[in-house]
This record gives C-alpha cells, structure tokens and sequence, in this order.
C-alpha cells in the first residue's frame, strides 16, 4: 500500500483492541471486526507512526532485529551446547561458554561408553560449528549497523552508555519521533513516565507497566551503564539514593533522565536537515 502511494499508519493491537471492545453490540473477533476497529482508530489518532519502507529508520529497525534473532539463535545453541557436555562430562561445565572454550573441551572429551556417547560428541561438534557460524554473522552485521548509524550522522551515540547497537534499536523503533508533542509523550510510549495511583489525599505514583518494551529496555541498559559509572548519570544515581530512595526508585529517575536526553537527541537529528537546507 505505502509503494502504491496510500498513506499507511502503524496501528498498536492494543489500541484497535481497545476500539473494538469499547464499540457498540458484541465484542466477537473476526477479520471484518478487526478492520472496523483499525481503520476507526487510524482514523481517530493522529501521532500513529507512519509507513515508510524507505526510510533511514526502517533499515536500522530490520538490522537491529535480525542481530536480535540471530543473539537468540546462538544463545539457544549455546545452551543445547551445555547439555551436551554436561552428559559428557562429570558435573558439565560451569561458568559461561565460549566457542573457543567449548571447543578446548570437547578436545580433551573421550567418550566412555556405547554409541549415545559418541552421538553426543558429535552432536556437540556439529553445534559447536553453529555458534562460530553465527559468531560470524553478529559480527559482520553489528560491523553493518554501526556503518549504518555513523552514516545516519545520529548523536545517540554522544549519550553516555549507547553504542551503535543500542542506537539502532532505539532508532528503530521510534522511527518517526516528530509524532510525539513533547519529552512526556515519548516517555509514556516509552514506559519510563510513572503512572498515577492516588487515592484521596494520598498523592502516590506507581511503575509503568505499559509502553514499548524494546524501547524501555534499551533505556533500562543505559541507566544501568550510567548508574555503575562516574558520569552525570551515576552521580544522579547515587544522590537520588542519599535522598533515601531504593536502588530501584533512583534506577526509574535515571531512566526517565535518560528517556529525555534520547527524545531530545531524536529531535535535534530529526531537525538537523532543515537546518542544513536554511
């Protein structure tokens, strides 16, 4: 449809969900329904992301889930890695595994035993040369994220905590960050702004559970970064906690700081352009 020319807006299940049980008759789901309730919410919402295909964002976004699947990939045979040699070795291997380490261990495994010990060392080579493989693939395509970033001229990589990788995600998944007013809008679709819960003249706030969590949790990494460093971050850290907040409460007040340097950075590069062009 976006190569076509239509205007097309992404459109949060949660928020046609929404529509299609506050709408009038039975809240039945079907595709008609579903549709209805789309179309009414695109319709009634004007800070929807649109669809762009060509769009700077949208590569980092493809790039930076692709890493993601293949992490996962790796991660998971890392672990049928360790099951492996745990049936191979007394007690199995503690400690975090490597494919240079596992490989320095399977050369010392004999196998005692009949054909299912056999099995399981060769099964153990085989996986062994999947993790390098995709070894190979995160590096060659965290090289291609952080050319893509540097040519994206972005200035998230000048916070403190974020690299390219980190920037590609939050890149990513903003995309258009001009939908959001303000720093408190993109820190609610962010999950970093607190919610409200008072109840009489009790005035308390509570976390927020809701937002984009791929968004949130690359803020949460980068308020951890600064929190165990001695940056600006880490200094707000350990005062909020002087003040006699938790670790956790003075970790959701550095987020949100975080959260306001990324709306802020996402919007002078998004300005950057025009500033040229003037």
């Amino acid at each position: 449809m976006a190569a076509s020319g239509e205007s097309v807006v992404d459109v949060p299940p949660k928020l046609s969900a929404r529509v299609r049980v506050l709408s009038t008759g039975n809240a039945r789901k079907n595709d008609g329904v579903d549709a209805l309730a789309i179309a009414l919410a695109a319709s009634r919402n004007e800070r929807l992301a649109a669809v762009d295909p060509e769009a700077a964002s949208e590569v980092l976004r493809l790039l930076s889930e692709r890493r993601e699947d293949l992490v996962a990939e790796r991660t998971r045979a890392l672990n049928r890695l360790h099951g492996l040699l745990r049936d191979l070795l007394p007690g199995g291997v503690t400690g975090k595994l490597s494919a240079d380490r596992a490989a320095s261990i399977l050369r010392s495994v004999r196998p005692k035993g009949g054909a299912s010990a056999l099995l399981r060392r060769h099964l153990a080579s085989e996986i062994l040369r999947d993790v390098r493989t995709l070894d190979r693939k995160i590096a060659d395509l965290s090289e291609r994220i952080e050319a893509e970033v540097e040519a994206s001229g972005s200035t998230l990589t000048e916070i403190f905590g974020i690299g390219p990788i980190l920037a590609a995600r939050i890149i990513g998944t903003v995309g258009n960050v001009a939908r959001f007013p303000t720093k408190g809008h993109f820190a609610s679709y962010a999950g970093t702004a607190p919610l409200e819960a008072s109840s009489g003249e009790v005035v308390r706030h509570r976390l927020s559970l809701g937002g984009n969590r791929k968004l949130n949790y690359a803020l949460h990494m980068v308020a951890v970064c600064q929190a165990r460093s001695d940056a600006r971050g880490g200094a707000y850290y350990r005062k909020k906690i002087a003040e006699g907040n938790s670790r956790k409460e003075a970790l959701r007040c550095l987020k949100r700081r975080v959260s306001d340097a990324v709306f802020k950075s996402l919007m002078a590069d998004s300005l950057a352009p025009s500033r040229s062009a003037a």
